[in-house]
């Protein structure tokens, strides 16, 4: 029996289920979090939207910096405990406290155009780094729990339908729930719903610690070396970036959608934000079927194109109906996405491992990360324009002709962005991952 097989025998399994549901915790706050930062600050609290790319901008330099080395921490870290609980145990509390605070601003910072500012670049740099602290080595752990594409794929379907009704929740709803109750107490209430579930879970999730024990502690510059002449690396990198870009457009500037071009109530961005979540839900039912007859890899790439496609009708739109019809699109295409993205992610670590026999899931997870989280630089671009080329201020200044503003904001940034990441897509080849394609 080899080493690596007495060790996974050794190891306490983690229920699928379990590991699974926290995806619903982590996914709670930081949507809404960066979902409603735009609407929150720009549109209610009068931000200049100017201001508000320039604080994407510079977090998306944070966020560069800080996953590596998150990940390195990660991986070199032993405790009786594991790699990686103890940094979510202690990350998530923290990530929340700040969440709240995030959506929390006290008023006399309201009344004052610079301190808002400062505040907001605070807050959103503390949320967004706790939120990749906690992301790193939660992604970390699925490569290492679970092995093989079928049961990689069966348990990232369940993750990602977890991580749509917490979005269902989170970005769909809030707009209806806070028109209710307002921002302050609806984070108070998603924080307290996110720490719950994030604790249960991460409690129950188990490392093999007599592995981590033995194993040789991966280098920060001989991991990030590894990685980066690998050009799969750089290929799903970068197609992870542009989606990533293109889906964080969507969920927010669906609400400038909604208000400025269609000319409805918050209630109608529900509607809209709720058609796409509900079918990508259905989506990764029916592409996790697929998936079987069809490789990972093809339908990853046919979810791309669904997606680049589906927004170029959704420009000429001026009804609710027809943009609910094109939003099912939408949502049947990051089905896909989701349902295969994670397992191309697992399988560049599985190379690496079976390549240069380090253990490094934690900074491997996070540089992968890195290149999804770069999708802020392209969304600080799309704001920047939109606000320099129709004047579009704020709330109280929208400019001569806000429906198109809000137009290019949610359908051609995003069809570029998709359009590109669909070019990258066709480029990364896996042979053992496409053996289904030839049968």
């Amino acid at each position: 029996m080899s080493q690596e097989s007495s060790l996974a025998m050794k190891q306490k399994r983690t229920a699928p289920s379990r590991y699974g549901f926290a995806m619903f915790g982590t996914s709670i706050p930081i949507n809404m979090f960066k979902s409603f930062a735009a609407i929150y600050y720009v549109d209610m609290l009068g931000l200049d939207m100017k201001k508000y790319s320039l604080i994407i901008f510079i977090y998306t330099f944070v966020d560069a910096i800080d996953n590596p080395v998150y990940g390195f921490l990660s991986d070199r870290t032993r405790t009786k405990w594991g790699r990686r609980r103890p940094w979510l145990l202690i990350g998530t509390p923290l990530l929340v406290l700040f969440f709240i605070l995030f959506y929390n601003v006290p008023v006399f910072i309201q009344t004052e155009k610079g301190m808002l500012f400062i505040y907001m670049l605070l807050m959103y740099i503390l949320t967004g780094t706790l939120d990749s602290l906690v992301n790193a080595n939660y992604g970390a752990l699925f490569p290492e729990l679970f092995k093989g594409d079928d049961e990689r794929a069966k348990v990232n379907g369940f993750r990602q339908i977890c991580q749509l009704f917490a979005m269902a929740i989170s970005i769909a709803l809030t707009p209806m729930i806070t028109g209710k109750i307002g921002y302050r107490l609806t984070s108070l209430i998603y924080g307290i719903v996110a720490v719950a579930v994030m604790m249960y879970c991460f409690w129950g999730c188990h490392e093999s610690t007599e592995y981590i024990e033995e194993s040789e502690k991966p280098g920060l510059f001989s991991s990030i070396w590894a990685l980066v002449t690998n050009g799969k690396f750089w290929i799903f990198g970068f197609a992870g970036a542009f989606y990533s870009a293109a889906f964080s457009l969507v969920s927010q500037a669906v609400s400038f959608y909604v208000k400025y071009t269609l000319g409805l109530g918050g209630n109608m961005t529900t509607v809209m934000l709720a058609v796409v979540l509900v079918v990508a839900v259905i989506g990764i039912l029916v592409w996790s079927r697929i998936v079987k007859k069809w490789s990972v890899m093809k339908v990853w790439r046919s979810g791309l194109l669904i997606m680049a496609v589906s927004f170029i009708p959704l420009f000429f739109i001026n009804s609710l109906i027809p943009a609910i019809i094109a939003a099912c699109f939408v949502g049947f295409g990051v089905g896909a996405c989701l349902t295969t993205m994670d397992c191309i992610g697992a399988k560049i670590i599985d190379d690496d491992y079976a390549k240069h026999g380090i253990k490094r899931e934690g900074i491997m997870s996070s540089l992968m990360g890195v290149m999804n989280r770069l999708n802020g630089l392209y969304v600080s671009l799309a704001f920047y324009v939109v606000s320099d080329q129709f004047g579009f201020i704020s709330g109280d200044e929208p400019g001569s002709n806000p429906g198109m503003a809000a137009r290019i904001l949610l359908c051609v940034f995003p069809a570029a962005a998709m359009l590109l990441a669909s070019l990258f897509g066709l480029f990364l080849k896996f042979p053992e991952m496409d053996k289904k394609d030839e049968r």
